[in-house]
């Protein structure tokens, strides 16, 4: 077999892996989930990064997984590929009736606010369903502030949020002084949701924040056990004053 760009083609190719293959014969739809959202992130790292290139080859990578999940799914009859491609069209078609149908919108939010509407009339008993449990903590936070907003719950101004973000911040600073851990961890979560509340707001992504965050920190961290590695030192032997000194120098470069 050679490789195609022919999507029946690709198919085909996983039909054949999931016959043929002993790893790809064992597999079910719950050995693979987690290597499904390891496939999600490598291509919102690729995104970060700029890197089109990459982005393209982790797009595949995901691919492989909605026709694999599909595969399997249609050995018990559940359902197949076709299935999948025509349930999401159907979804797109229903869910946008300002381009399918005779719906005015003036702008995006009214697109947002349509949206959630529909999906209440489809039998969601909240506008927060659609927002999947196991999602990390900020997009979920993010999202189901997003989704409230949809339908005018929010703040009317940043400034606000400012405002709430400011008691949490004292609540938390009382619980830390004067309360349990439990207590502590409750409004410290209250704490980081108010934040990404007035990131939201300010229309920043508290997760794509905080990866920048993350890899500020690991190129800065790197960077002091690169200097002192170069004086025959590790950081396991290093003074707090001494990182402390490289950490400084890291900012520059």
């Amino acid at each position: 077999m050679t490789p195609s760009d022919k999507f029946e083609d690709f198919v085909e190719l996983v039909s054949i892996l999931r016959k043929e293959c002993p790893w790809d014969r064992k597999q079910t739809h719950d050995s693979i989930k987690d290597n499904l959202i390891e496939e999600a992130y490598e291509a919102v790292e690729a995104i970060d990064n700029g890197d089109y290139d990459e982005l393209s080859r982790e797009l595949g990578d995901l691919l492989l997984h909605v026709v694999f999940h599909s595969k399997m799914a249609s050995e018990t009859e559940s359902f197949s590929i076709e299935d999948v491609i025509y349930r999401i069209s159907e979804k797109l078609i229903r869910r946008h009736p300002h381009v399918f149908d005779d719906v005015e919108v003036d702008d995006e939010k009214d697109v947002a606010t349509n949206w959630e509407s529909i999906k209440l009339k489809e039998g969601k008993e909240s506008i927060l369903d659609g927002v999947p449990k196991h999602l990390p903590g900020l997009i979920r936070a993010q999202r189901m502030q997003e989704k409230a907003g949809n339908v005018g719950f929010d703040w009317s101004e940043w400034q606000l949020a400012w405002v709430k973000l400011d008691e949490e911040l004292e609540e938390w600073r009382e619980s830390v002084a004067n309360q349990s851990k439990e207590d502590q961890r409750e409004e410290f979560g209250d704490l980081i949701f108010s934040l990404v509340n007035v990131g939201r707001l300010l229309e920043l992504n508290a997760e794509d924040s905080l990866r920048l965050a993350n890899k500020k920190f690991n190129e800065r961290f790197r960077y002091i056990e690169k200097r002192l590695s170069e004086q025959g030192k590790s950081v396991t032997d290093s003074t707090l004053e001494e990182m402390d000194k490289f950490w400084e120098e890291s900012k520059t470069k």
